[in-house]
């Protein structure tokens, strides 16, 4: 076992490197004959090892690409062409299937748009909160990772906004989110099938939870658990777009963006004012 084990991983290795070196997409057909391998084996050795085929990996590669070229101000057409793609469509499906955006909608990245930023104590710990006129944008719990990592996370979501520190201009709805004092107003920034995944998270009563398969059929996409998980893990808005209610159909609690012991706490939270109240 541990000579096969040690043979699969240099043959895995090769196939990287010959991925990693080509100027575009490798087929399953290629990748196997340069390993020896049947098509067959060679896909199920690699998902083993790598975690995902041959062509999900690629696809991975492709995206991270085709991200900094956005980024770097190419057209959606120059980018798909770079990436080996056959046109904007493809690059269009490409981020749909893995970011629940656009390709348009991922470069724009929040150009334009004035937030305001503060600090605030909350029953879990420091918060960074963001909003616009319009409301809270961001809320991300730094009591787990810091800070700095809060600050960098929300931030990284719409590198071309501009960023003021103004507490006094989020307080009131802040206020509202955590005292039950007035209205919290949601501003809420990103693709529409992600906002149609928040919008079905903000249906789920406090102190209940659901699946990301409840979920998928909430919203019309019964096959699209996996980009309803993603899009659930994207979510800005800690607590009041409240993805700590999603939950693995198994049952288990899965990951948290903000920390499994943040997740923990907010639904322990949730559950014990519920019954409170009955």
């Amino acid at each position: 076992m541990e000579q096969e084990n040690s043979y699969h991983y240099q043959v895995m290795r090769r196939a990287i490197e010959t991925i990693d070196a080509a100027s575009g997409p490798v087929s399953l057909a290629d990748l196997a004959r340069d390993m020896q391998m049947s098509a067959a084996h060679f896909q199920r050795v690699f998902t083993a090892w790598v975690g995902v085929s041959p062509k999900r990996y690629q696809q991975y590669l492709q995206l991270d690409h085709a991200k900094t070229l956005l980024r770097d101000r190419f057209t959606t057409l120059e980018t798909a062409d770079c990436v080996g793609l056959s046109g904007s469509g493809r690059l269009h499906d490409l981020f749909l299937r893995w970011e629940s955006m656009t390709p348009g909608e991922f470069a724009r990245a929040g150009a334009g748009l004035a937030v305001s930023w503060g600090w605030f104590d909350t029953p879990f710990g420091p918060a960074l909160v963001m909003g616009t006129s319009k409301g809270i944008c961001g809320l991300a719990f730094a009591a787990e990772d810091g800070k700095q990592a809060a600050m960098d996370d929300l931030t990284a979501r719409w590198p071309q906004a501009t960023y003021t520190e103004n507490p006094s201009a989020l307080r009131p709805w802040v206020d509202a989110a955590f005292a039950a004092k007035g209205e919290a107003c949601l501003h809420m920034i990103g693709a529409p099938f992600q906002l149609k995944v928040w919008e079905a998270l903000l249906s789920i009563p406090s102190g209940q939870v659901t699946t990301y398969s409840e979920i998928a059929q909430a919203i019309g996409k019964p096959k699209a658990v996996r980009a309803v998980g993603t899009a659930v893990g994207k979510n800005p808005v800690g607590f009041l777009i409240p993805c700590h209610r999603a939950l693995r159909k198994s049952g288990d609690l899965g990951r948290y963006h903000w920390g499994l012991p943040v997740k923990r706490a907010l639904l322990a939270w949730e559950s014990a004012r519920a019954e409170s109240a009955a």
